[in-house]
């Protein structure tokens, strides 16, 4: 299987311009096969090669949990592929969920959110930095040391701060701003936007992920709407996400241009205090609601009773064990000791991870069971186009010769062309739509001029 980058436009810039490919880091480069394998999965993601490391992308859902869920299901289909190759070479290979080696270089965990392309970008520019440079309050993993190159002694609460540079640009692995602008939407262009969100760090706790997830939702939806009455201009945002993630006492004032300042904190209460009041004239919404209410009980633990969060907030479960540490032997944040507990924490093993370990013993509810990460691990979502994506991989995978986002590539035989199916409707092809099709058991022939007949029925 290849990928099928006839759709990859990672040049587009949503401020009305395409960069030169040759101005452009070839780091950002895409839309190339360099041979690497990238593969579609049974349950709808994508897990390939990037830059040397291997990268899973969750398949496209409609709510906060079901994207913990699938992440979490790339944690354990990640997990059994090291394995894998751990008896094939006789190396052992471990896998790190993390964003920075600690000597200078980033990865990032991106979250993608389908917008409305009549929103003016300026908006989400405006209402989305302060929300994501304090953000990282409670969904920052933490890391030990300071500085991209870490030679400063310290600990503090996100991998990912110190590596921006910008306010809002293109670039992914350069220059890297709080505001991406790549618009490549992955649907249909004149209806929608894909925000391209850069900033956020690698949850080990699926609870984060839930909230950071449902979270961002909740803030888009009310850009998309109008409903944010206020606005905070930060006088420096790159500096101040810096200083929010060493402030893990929430005592730094932020400035803001009008002259006044206020914390992480406050900032992140009066978004919550605007998403309560959105809510409130909304239909009743369980899930959202478990949010909002996830969200203030986070907040609240913040300001009084840190230590409670541990177990669900990964700096502060992290925090928790290098200080054990740091207070039983006498250790400076510079030992070597800790730098590998920080390594360990992120390892995804289940028998050798800090952060599964903790979240064990923390005595929370789980998110989910093993039996629905097993079942996402080879299940699609059924209600997006990943159903028929995944379903077609898990029925037809020798047929199907390449894919994206938008497309399925079939070839039927030696001697016929391909096919390419496109799939522009991120929220259609779903189980409702295209279990029947499956359920046919139809020969690769007549599977896919069914489905070419559906999806041209729905264009």
């Amino acid at each position: 299987m290849r990928w099928d980058y006839y759709v990859e436009s990672p040049f587009n810039d949503v401020r009305g311009y395409e960069i030169e490919r040759e101005l452009a880091d070839p780091e950002s480069w895409t839309d190339i096969d360099i041979g690497m394998p990238n593969l579609m999965l049974p349950n709808g993601a994508r897990f390939y090669v990037d830059h040397a490391h291997p990268e899973y992308s969750g398949p496209e859902v409609t709510n906060p949990r079901d994207a913990a869920l699938w992440d979490m299901a790339g944690d354990r289909i990640l997990d059994d592929a090291a394995r894998m190759a751990s008896e094939l070479t006789g190396n052992l290979i471990t896998i790190y969920k993390n964003n920075t080696d600690g000597k200078g270089a980033s990865y990032g965990t991106h979250e993608n959110y389908q917008v409305a392309r009549d929103v003016p970008f300026d908006d989400f520019v405006k209402h989305l930095t302060p929300f994501f440079v304090t953000r990282n309050i409670w969904a920052g993993s933490g890391r030990v040391g300071l500085g991209q190159e870490s030679r400063t002694s310290g600990f503090q609460i996100s991998q990912r701060a110190d590596f921006f540079e910008a306010r809002v640009g293109l670039e992914t692995t350069v220059n890297r701003p709080i505001i991406n602008t790549r618009d490549e939407p992955h649907a249909d262009p004149t209806k929608f936007r894909r925000l391209h969100v850069i900033v956020g760090d690698a949850n080990m706790s699926p609870t984060m992920t839930f909230l950071k997830m449902g979270v961002t939702a909740l803030v888009l939806s009310m850009i998309e709407d109008s409903a944010l009455e206020f606005a905070i201009d930060l006088t420096d945002p790159v500096l101040e996400m810096q200083s929010v993630s060493r402030d893990y006492q929430f005592t730094h004032p932020l400035q803001l241009t009008d002259g006044t300042s206020l914390t992480a904190i406050q900032i992140q209460r009066k978004y919550l205090h605007a998403a309560q009041n959105y809510m409130a004239h909304k239909p009743n919404d369980a899930m959202t609601e478990q949010v909002l209410v996830l969200w203030r009980e986070v907040l609240d633990a913040l300001e009084s009773d840190t230590e409670s969060l541990v177990g669900a907030v990964d700096w502060v479960t992290k925090k928790s064990v290098l200080d054990s540490y740091r207070l039983r032997d006498g250790l400076d944040w510079q030992d070597s000791k800790l730098k590998a507990i920080d390594i360990q924490y992120s390892d995804i093993r289940a028998d050798k991870s800090l952060a599964y370990l903790l979240q064990r013993n923390s005595k929370r509810a789980e998110l989910f069971t093993d039996q629905e990460v097993e079942r996402a691990m080879t299940n699609p979502p059924e209600d997006t186009r990943a159903y028929v994506r995944g379903k077609a991989v898990q029925n037809y995978g020798q047929s199907v010769v390449g894919a994206s986002w938008e497309s399925l590539i079939f070839q039927i035989s030696p001697d016929q062309p391909l096919k390419r199916i496109g799939l522009s409707d991120a929220r259609g092809y779903s189980a409702i739509e295209t279990s029947h099709l499956f359920a046919k058991q139809w020969e690769p022939a007549e599977f896919v001029s069914n489905l070419e007949r559906l999806t041209n029925k729905q264009h």
